[in-house]
């Protein structure tokens, strides 16, 4: 099994990105590496704390799609270069830092995780 280090996975985060918004907070990921494909996602972790998955969406083709609908035939993509926005409806986030854990399954490596911590966004 491909084993990837954590510091690489740690630059598909967007440093600085993590912001409130109407309903809930964002933050956003870019491959700049290539283009990636989890037949997964599982839950997102904030401090330490699993967000339920039907609570997490990512933007594709201005469409909001829960993690609930990732799946090996509707994957989740990352293309190279490009941003892709994650949002997480019905929790607001308070001033200063926060740790995220996002994990997912690629096909052929296996399940991939990191954590960062990033500052709410003004």
């Amino acid at each position: 099994m491909i084993t990837v280090p954590s510091f690489l996975l740690k630059r598909v985060y967007a440093k600085g990105s993590l912001r409130n918004n109407e309903g809930g907070f964002q933050f956003d990921l870019k491959n700049s590496p290539g283009s990636g494909y989890a037949k997964e996602l599982f839950p997102l972790t904030l401090d330490g704390q699993e967000v339920p998955k039907d609570k997490s969406y990512f933007m594709l083709d201005g469409k909001e799609i829960c993690f609930t609908a990732v799946s090996p035939e509707t994957p989740f993509t990352l293309t190279k270069n490009e941003a892709s926005t994650i949002l997480v409806k019905g929790v607001s986030l308070s001033p200063g830092a926060h740790k995220l854990g996002i994990a997912f399954v690629v096909q052929g490596i296996g399940k991939l995780q990191f954590d960062v911590t990033d500052s709410v966004a003004v």
